[in-house]
């Protein structure tokens, strides 16, 4: 009977942000610029740190993954969103969303265990500098980046799976521009109280629990900082700042979305849009302004460009 149900559905139908083709207009014009911005910023921002050999330090090295990761977290949502908005076409294939979905938790819970690593990199750096360089060793990166990938893959797997055993056979309109867990889960007719408790869990305990690491390393830091007042340490304060207004865009909407059954409240699309275009929008701002290093290597860039 399950087959039988999940046949029955072989399209899904995103509404998008708005019904109005002036409002859409809009949305269009707003997501290319953003998603022009993204891909511009973040392979401005590994091309930087690829090509300047003074920025080989494990934070300018996580940084470049974070950039890589936001162009692939991008990529999965607004070029859909885009041929949507200009075309009207809104349907999307059952497999081709699923494949959205698994992709969209697959990069997006990578990148916020990699947000989690460059946390611990700075309380690191702050507060246990003589440590630093064994702890933050080339090898130890490279484990901590492939375990960020490894965790966000088996989040990812897990989702899709538990979407996938869900049968659809009547109402098949999302109301958002993109594929998701909370919006389809309400579609499939059946009893979905536990699954939907169990994907609860394991997508709001993991934007939780890395929020709530990330702002104990945080005030770890700023801690420190207090206790030290010195020039060196008002840059470091200052740059903590604005990578916790950073952290704070991503995960409190995913908290938000994903940290109730998905029954309980219907998913606001603009929320959606804050962790899905903002904060990657944002990123490469807030990651490189506060670094005059990163500022001075894109100057030299620039100049053997022209030269």
């Amino acid at each position: 009977m399950a087959q039988d149900n999940f046949s029955q559905v072989t399209e899904f139908i995103l509404l998008g942000l708005s019904d109005t083709r002036e409002l859409q207009l809009l949305f269009f014009t707003l997501f290319l610029l953003a998603y022009t911005m993204v891909l511009l910023g973040n392979l401005l921002i590994i091309v930087t740190v690829r090509t300047d050999p003074k920025l080989s330090s494990p934070m300018y090295f996580l940084l470049c993954n974070l950039s890589f990761i936001d162009i692939c977290y991008t990529s999965v949502t607004i070029p859909r969103a885009l041929v949507a908005l200009l075309s009207g076409h809104k349907a999307i294939a059952f497999g081709s969303c699923m494949a959205q979905l698994f992709f969209l938790h697959f990069v997006g819970s990578s990148e916020m265990f990699l947000l989690t690593v460059m946390a611990f990199d700075r309380y690191t750096a702050v507060c246990r500098p003589l440590h630093y360089t064994a702890v933050m060793a080339r090898g130890a990166c490279w484990a901590l980046l492939a375990a960020c990938w490894a965790g966000g893959f088996i989040h990812s797997l897990v989702q899709t799976v538990l979407t996938l055993q869900l049968p659809f056979c009547g109402p098949h309109t999302i109301p958002s521009y993109f594929c998701d867990v909370p919006p389809i889960v309400r579609l499939a007719c059946a009893d979905t109280a536990l699954t939907e408790w169990l994907m609860a869990s394991n997508s709001g305990l993991i934007s939780l629990g890395c929020f709530l690491v990330l702002v104990a390393s945080y005030a770890l830091i700023l801690a420190k900082v207090r206790a030290h007042l010195r020039q060196g340490h008002w840059k470091v304060l200052s740059t903590c700042t604005s990578h916790v207004m950073a952290v704070t865009l991503l995960f409190v909407p995913c908290i938000f979305t994903y940290l109730r059954p998905a029954g309980a409240l219907p998913t606001n699309k603009y929320v959606c849009a804050i962790y899905t275009v903002l904060s990657p929008l944002l990123n490469p701002l807030i990651y490189t302004l506060k670094s005059s290093e990163v500022k001075e290597s894109m100057w030299r860039l620039w100049k053997r460009c022209r030269a």
